[in-house]
């Protein structure tokens, strides 16, 4: 980790109109694996313990705002005239800073801590580098701006593709944007930076070849793995983007011991925990806000968010769990049951088409097919209590608030408006009429009125 005597700020270029995405929300705030671009930056960044973090906003400012919610100073680029003049726009933000300055973009959302730490630690070599930039070495070097070295890491020249000469072309550090220097020197160079090129902008790689004209020498870190400076500015890169994180997530998984029945059908979020010995069907998506403990079954096509699992806690198929869902150990879900800000005893079980809502279920309990908690007025929630090893009947509906009594019984068709006591057995349901030999009248007389139909005209 970067030490207390080389403090750094993280300047976050986010002021882009994003307008590849054809989206009213600010590109950085997309989601990937649940979290937006932005905050996977952050993220990465927060490892490092920064000393300031500054977001360069321009068009939707209102929602980088909101989405950062103070977690960052934010400055506003306004016009928006290259990636040099949006460094410059967070100089007031870090007046009196003498530390160290990390540029990294909003859009280029997985770059790892320690590619980071190693751009600041590079930086305080013994060389002294005025900048260092990070490259890659992509697989086909397209357009990408050139870092042409000298000697190891040392740059001889930066160059954009279309200044480029044949022989420069030919070379494949390429420029991933992200640069670190000291404060005093990225402000001053950036001083000198002009606009006197086709755009008419101020672009920030010209600090490396003003520095080299100064007898100054700059650096290169290298990425092993260039897909950490791939940027995204289209729905289409936002989905390879998904699909790269999900892959290295359903590896992750498998190597620390679960069992993912089809991998590519699995979708984890940002914040998923998995213990040991975790069984995943196909077809499983995992919102926000789930953890899951040892030995957990999770069967097909189930959907799992703010949820917990304990121990040996199965669900599935096609169970739904939102957000604030507890199954202690050995609990079970079964399929096309829907739990919502409810807690499941140790050993309770709710296995067929059943909803359970604002409720508290009792060790061993058994809630039968059909059963749901009516916990909505319309206006407000109300709490259901069951207690331990009662026995709720098929198709009951339980209307809070409410509370059921350990080892009570409910019979099957029950609506239950009022307390059951512990032991209790509560029937709710209109007595049965029985009328002998009605049903072979009626279908004789219905046999009989067929008949006559099917020789009437036209038959």
């Amino acid at each position: 980790m970067t030490t207390a005597s080389h403090e750094f700020a993280a300047i976050i270029l986010a002021a882009g109109k994003g307008t590849r995405m054809k989206s009213d929300l600010h590109k950085v705030l997309h989601p990937i694996a649940g979290r937006s671009m932005l905050h996977h930056l952050m993220a990465s960044v927060d490892e490092l313990s920064p000393a300031h973090k500054v977001v360069v906003v321009g068009a939707g400012r209102e929602q980088l705002e909101n989405a950062l919610d103070g977690s960052a100073a934010t400055c506003l680029q306004e016009p928006q005239l290259g990636t040099g003049h949006a460094v410059q726009q967070a100089q007031r933000k870090l007046e009196g800073f003498t530390g160290d300055v990390l540029v990294v973009y909003g859009d280029v959302p997985f770059v790892r801590p320690a590619t980071m730490r190693a751009m600041l630690d590079r930086l305080h070599g013994d060389d002294a580098p005025a900048v260092v930039v990070l490259g890659f070495e992509p697989d086909d070097a397209l357009q990408y701006g050139r870092v042409l070295t000298e000697g190891g890491d040392t740059i001889a020249k930066m160059v954009e593709y279309k200044d480029a000469s044949e022989a420069e072309r030919g070379c494949t550090l390429c420029n991933s944007g992200l640069m670190a220097a000291r404060a005093e020197d990225m402000f001053a160079l950036l001083d000198r930076v002009g606009n006197d090129n086709s755009q008419g902008e101020y672009y920030l790689p010209d600090i490396v070849n003003i520095a080299i004209a100064d007898g100054r020498t700059c650096a290169a870190v290298t990425s092993d793995k260039p897909s950490e400076v791939a940027g995204i500015n289209s729905r289409a890169e936002l989905a390879e983007a998904e699909a790269q994180w999900q892959d290295f997530r359903r590896e992750e998984a498998m190597a620390e011991g679960s069992t993912l029945r089809a991998p590519q059908t699995v979708f984890f979020s940002y914040d998923t925990q998995l213990g040991r010995d975790v069984v995943i069907e196909p077809n499983v998506v995992f919102g926000p806000g789930v953890s899951v403990a040892d030995k957990c079954t999770i069967r097909a096509f189930s959907h799992l968010e703010g949820t917990t699992l304990h121990e040996g806690a199965e669900i599935g198929p096609y169970a739904r769990l939102r957000p604030g869902s507890v199954l202690e150990k050995g609990a079970k879900i079964g399929n096309f049951v829907e739990m919502k800000k409810a807690t499941l005893g140790p050993g309770a079980k709710a296995n067929h088409l059943s909803y359970i809502g604002d409720a508290t279920v009792g060790a061993g309990a058994n809630i039968g097919a059909g059963t749901i908690t009516c916990n909505y007025d319309g206006y407000f929630k109300y709490q259901t209590t069951i207690g331990e090893r009662a026995f709720i009947g098929s198709n009951s509906a339980l209307v809070a608030p409410v509370s059921i009594g350990a080892d009570a019984i409910v019979g099957a068709g029950a609506t239950v408006t009022r307390d059951v006591g512990e032991g209790e057995l509560r029937l709710v349901r209109a007595e049965q009429s029985v009328k002998p030999g009605w049903a072979d009248r009626f279908h004789d007389a219905m046999k009989k009125k067929k008949a006559a139909s099917n020789k009437g005209p036209g038959a």
